[in-house]
Parts: C-alpha cells; structure tokens; sequence
C-alpha cells in the first residue's frame, strides 16, 4: 500500500499552487465577509476532507461565529462512493441560526446536499455553502455551492484536505492523479 500511494503523488498533476488556493480562500473569505456580517453564524466544518479548508477560512473571517463539525461520508476511504453514513453530527443546536457548510470539494454533491438537507429540517434560518473546489461534472448536481475557491476537470483530485485513500490530505496543492 505504501508503495502505490508513493506513487500516486510522485506521478500526480498539479492542478493548483499553494499560492493559487491561497488566493481562491481570500476570495471567498471577502465574499462570506459580506454576506454574513451580523448574521451570527454557525460555521460546521464538514470532516475529514473540509478540515483544511475550513482551518484556512476561519482565520479570515471577521464577524464572531461559532463552530461545530459534521461528518457523513459516502467513501470511507475508498476511491467510490457508497451509501452516506452519518459519522457525527453537530452538538450546537442549529434551530434558528444561519449555518456557514465549508467543504473541500464539490463532486457529485450527495453528501453535501444531504447536509444542507439535515441542517433545513433541524430547523436552521438559512444554509449556505463554500467549497474549496467545484467539479466540472456532465449532469447536473443537486445543489450549487454559495462560495466556490476553484474549479477542476472530472479528475480524481487529491491535497488541501482531499485524500487518496485516507492519503495526502496534507498535501500542500491541488493534484490529481495521473490518468
């Protein structure tokens, strides 16, 4: 196993530079910033691959907030999805406030539209979304995100909090695997 996740990142593409992330996330930072100021949100880190992105955004947010995390996987460490599996869900109530999802990625939008979808029926006023990377996919995706870093190719991506096979999350720029 070693040896193939050594040579997953040793033959990737970078797709986007630290330096490129680092301007997608102030982008999106401004662009929350505006919206959200005196809204008293609730921002839900969805774990594990929205921990980097989430750290990164926070530090740039400039209105009080408070956090909390949720995780529903469908991959579990895989390469495919399965069905989602509710891991954690958040402790701060979510009745009657404006919850702020920060997500890594984008992709076929399942999982994150069953979160928004568990946050509308706990009773929060208003959901909104930010996602590190939006995925160009053929058909259409059940939900769109509010705040979007970067766009990529339907390519297996990986760094920034993705994974390959609970690998690179910690990798320090966008790649996608060698096709």
């Amino acid at each position: 196993m070693q040896n193939e996740i050594e040579h997953v990142r040793a033959t990737a593409d970078l797709l986007h530079s630290k330096a490129e992330i680092e301007t997608a996330l102030d982008t999106m930072a401004e662009q929350i910033n505006q919206l959200l100021v005196g809204r008293n949100p609730l921002v839900l880190a969805v774990m594990n691959g929205g921990l980097v992105t989430a750290g990164q955004l926070l530090p740039r947010l400039k209105m009080p907030l408070t956090v909390d995390t949720i995780n529903a996987s469908r991959y579990q460490n895989k390469t495919v999805g399965d069905e989602i599996e509710w891991l954690v869900k958040p402790r701060t109530p979510l009745k009657d406030r404006t919850v702020l999802l920060i997500d890594d990625i984008l992709d076929a939008g399942i999982t994150l539209a069953a979160i928004y979808d568990y946050c509308v029926e706990q009773g929060a006023s208003s959901v909104y979304t930010a996602v590190l990377l939006d995925k160009y996919l053929p058909q259409d995706k059940p939900l769109t995100a509010d705040f979007v870093g970067l766009k990529v190719a339907d390519r297996y991506v990986f760094g920034y909090g993705m994974d390959y096979k609970g690998y690179w999350r910690n990798a320090d720029g966008i790649y996608a695997c060698a096709e």
